[in-house]
């Protein structure tokens, strides 16, 4: 049983279909890459499975405590709750809020505490907001940004608004996380860290990863196996020396200098 199943995604709007009839399934613990030319469906595809937008067809299904849980048609913040968080190609932090504070912002969807124990600050409601403090502050400490925890989310570098966000996903304790291009924008140091802390949190988190990268390095160097769309149609899959040799794909978006990367 796949953790993440997708069959048959069909996303249309008005005349355009930008998603159709894709298939893919996604194992637990796998590092999956998802890549494709510009308005290949990519990110409508992520939109899909984050409820951002309802399906036309098809189905998304997750599995959770041995059961397989249809995403279709939920809510963003269901589909959080479930267990898949994403980040967004376009950074979407709470800018004018602190950096803690989008990481906390994030735990709150998981907490114990009543509306009664916060509006009457019982110790129950100090407790476990103590403790979402001090995991908010682990989570800031991996990336790097636990000294910069009182800034506003808007005076960080571009690069440690980036880490920022996967952090505040994290926040959430996903099953599956869906990083939406996180290394563009980087210069190459950065994209060479960012890689070595996806691989760590996969395994420090016990994370399904599915990625969108344009960065072919990145992609060739972590991922399992990868998927391949064009004009909303899956063209490829398999692992990443199927994927560099793949006529199809070098015709609609790798090109001949694939073998460079």
């Amino acid at each position: 049983m796949s953790l993440l199943t997708v069959d048959k995604l069909t996303k249309s709007f008005g005349g355009l279909t930008a998603v159709s009839n894709v298939s893919l399934h996604i194992d637990k613990g796998e590092l999956v890459g998802l890549i494709g030319p510009n308005g290949a469906g990519k990110t409508t595809l992520f939109n899909l499975l984050t409820g951002v937008y309802v399906p036309s067809s098809g189905s998304i299904r997750l599995e959770k405590d041995g059961r397989q849980k249809e995403l279709g048609g939920l809510k963003p913040y269901h589909v959080t709750k479930e267990g898949l968080a994403r980040t967004f190609q376009n950074i979407r932090l709470f800018k004018d809020l602190s950096v803690l504070d989008n990481v906390r912002i994030a735990m709150h969807q998981n907490v114990r505490y009543r509306l009664g124990s916060a509006f009457l600050h019982l110790n129950k409601y100090h407790n476990e907001e103590d403790e979402l403090i001090a995991e908010a502050e682990r989570l800031l400490d991996i990336f790097h940004l636990s000294h910069k925890k009182n800034e506003l989310a808007k005076n960080l570098p571009y690069g440690e608004q980036r880490h920022l966000e996967i952090a505040r996903a994290l926040a959430t304790k996903p099953s599956v996380l869906l990083l939406d291009e996180p290394a563009a924008g980087m210069n190459p140091n950065e994209t060479a860290a960012l890689t070595d802390i996806i691989g760590w949190i996969r395994k420090e988190f016990d994370l399904t990863i599915l990625l969108i990268e344009h960065d072919m390095s990145l992609v060739m160097k972590i991922c399992e196996r990868i998927y391949v769309l064009d004009y909303g149609m899956l063209i490829a899959s398999g692992k990443p020396e199927e994927i560099r040799s793949n006529k199809k794909v070098i015709e609609a978006y790798l090109g001949e200098d694939v073998n460079n990367a």
